[in-house]
């Protein structure tokens, strides 16, 4: 099936999956940003904020440093290695972890799809090396049957 395909319609083909590939992240993107939710299980223990309570981030989710990691200095860097800073609407700042980090995510994204390019690229370009040594071998073996004939 995929052999009847031409140039073209294969060219199509690839270009439409990848805009809908992007179409669909753009819109997954737009669609999963998490809720205003306090966890109990995810924030320092000293603080009075009652989960259910509307906050307000004061620093998106980042990595913990390597010092804050190895001293257990902020207790929610123990367990996720990440961090998001929040301000309780009674005016408390409190730490929260967090699960992942969005530009962590995206660049390992545009990595992977980055090295995918290549091995498209490289592919392809494999594959036409390969089809034009065929198309000679092909020509040298019809070349060498008409000279036999003649």
């Amino acid at each position: 099936m995929i052999e009847s395909c031409t140039k073209k319609r294969m060219l199509l083909g690839i270009i439409l999956l990848g805009g809908l590939t992007i179409l669909v992240l753009v819109v997954e993107s737009h669609w999963t940003n998490s809720p205003n939710k306090l966890y109990l299980d995810n924030f320092e223990n000293n603080t009075v904020c009652v989960p259910g309570n509307e906050y307000e981030i004061i620093t998106e989710c980042h990595p913990c440093d390597a010092f804050e990691i190895a001293s257990e200095s902020i207790a929610v860097c123990i367990h996720a290695r990440y961090k998001e800073v929040l301000k309780c609407r009674s005016g408390e700042i409190i730490t929260r972890s967090c699960d992942r980090v969005a530009w962590l995510e995206e660049r390992a994204f545009w990595k992977f799809e980055g090295f995918m390019f290549v091995l498209a690229f490289i592919s392809c370009i494999s594959v036409y090396w390969r089809e034009n040594i065929l198309r000679q071998r092909i020509i040298r073996k019809v070349a060498r049957q008409l000279r036999a004939s003649v």
